[in-house]
């Protein structure tokens, strides 16, 4: 799976939801009147936070793209019930553990 590098326009929008910026190759341009915008050191700092949740949230987009769709879920339910279902689904998890 390709790991996603999170960047300062990542970091910036989650320190500053909502906030009027535009991005002029390297230059930033802050036009927002009413939030400040945010310090290298925030942004850096917002960067670490979210490359590490994002990181650990790994396992659960290697689930997603194994799980069977819902349709076969429903279909799995019905014919083996919730038991053979649970079972269905283990695979994958156990494949891809929470850490």
């Amino acid at each position: 799976m390709i790991n996603r590098m999170i960047n300062n326009d990542d970091a910036i929008s989650s320190l500053r939801p909502d906030s009027e910026w535009v991005r002029r190759g390297e230059e930033l341009e802050w036009l927002d009147t009413t939030q400040t915008q945010p310090s290298e050191a925030e942004i850096t700092a917002e960067i670490t936070r979210l490359q590490a949740e994002y990181d650990s949230n790994e396992y659960q987009r290697s689930r997603a793209t194994e799980y069977p769709a819902w349709q076969d879920q429903l279909d799995d339910i019905f014919h083996n019930g919730i038991d053979g279902w649970k079972a269905t689904i283990q695979v994958t998890k156990d494949k891809y553990p929470k850490e």
